[in-house]
């Protein structure tokens, strides 16, 4: 694993048994590589969807200053979507 940056960290109590019961059951030999594995995840989902937490606020921000959308259901909503797969995309 080479240079190490050793951390503590705080767990919930439902977290901590989550850790120990996979631990327990031979999943991870450690909590330690449950969490070197779950931080893993997190940051590989992270940087698949490959926007900042500021950049999302103004995504947010743009869709709520569009105004109301134009379909009043989520029927009307697939609907659409349908139309537009059989349509080839056509908008």
């Amino acid at each position: 694993m080479g240079q190490v940056d050793k951390r503590s960290i705080t767990l919930s109590p439902e977290l901590a048994q989550a850790v120990d019961d996979v631990v327990s059951a031979g999943e991870y030999a450690s909590a330690s590589e449950v969490i070197r594995d779950a931080l893993r995840q997190w940051k590989e989902r992270r940087d698949l969807l490959g926007y900042t937490v500021e950049e999302l606020r103004v995504l947010v921000q743009e869709g709520i200053d569009s105004g109301p959308g134009r379909f009043e259901s989520m029927e009307e909503i697939k609907a659409e979507a349908r139309r537009r797969f059989r349509s080839g995309g056509a908008v």
